[in-house]
Formats: C-alpha cells, sequence, structure tokens
C-alpha cells in the first residue's frame, strides 16, 4: 500500500508576502539591517529579514534552528571532555595495579 504524501504547507501566504517585499528592496539597494543600519548585499539576510518581520506579524513560519543547533554544540563538547577524563582514570589505574604485583613478588 502506498501513503498518501501530506500537503501541509510550512510558511503561510502572509509569510511570502513579507519575503517577496523585502526581496524587492533588497534588489533595489535600499534594505537595511536591523541593528547596524548597513545595506543588506546577501540574497539569504534579506530572505531571512522577510522571515523575521513575518514571524513578528503572526505569520505562519517555522520557528528558528539557530537557538537548537547552539544548544547541541554545548552538550556534545561537554560529553568529550567527560569521555577523555574516564579514559584517563582507566590508564591510570591500571598502571596502579601494575606496579602493585611488582613490588609484592
Amino acid at each position: 500500500m502506498a501513503r498518501k504524501k501530506s500537503s501541509k504547507r510550512k510558511y503561510g501566504p502572509k509569510a511570502s508576502k513579507s519575503v517577496e517585499r523585502e526581496m524587492h528592496e533588497y534588489k533595489r539597494g535600499k534594505l537595511k539591517s536591523g541593528r547596524s543600519g548597513k545595506t543588506v548585499k546577501s540574497r539569504k539576510q534579506a530572505i531571512a529579514i522577510g522571515l523575521s518581520e513575518a514571524r513578528a506579524e503572526g505569520a505562519k513560519v517555522p520557528a528558528k534552528k539557530s537557538s537548537s543547533k547552539k544548544s547541541s554544540k554545548k552538550k556534545s563538547s561537554t560529553k568529550s571532555s567527560t569521555k577523555k577524563k574516564s579514559s584517563s582514570r582507566k590508564k591510570s589505574s591500571g598502571r596502579k595495579k601494575s606496579s602493585a604485583k611488582k613490588s609484592s613478588s
């Protein structure tokens, strides 16, 4: 049996309109970034500005992915540091046992 593919849209029409408006400004060279006020030169940045404005308006837009990536990097770095410590403890305990056997015989 074949499964039907769901046709649920990720982005709403309101989001599409805001991105379209920002891209129009970007192409004309009039799009400015938020805090610094510099002219936007990246196509991806223009799309990101449009999506963030759509979120502020309450349009249907998926949540940002940047926050989840940062947290996953922090978790992986702590795991690797604990693994290193545990492996060094195992090696040191092995040396102590071997030195204890040599002195007793």
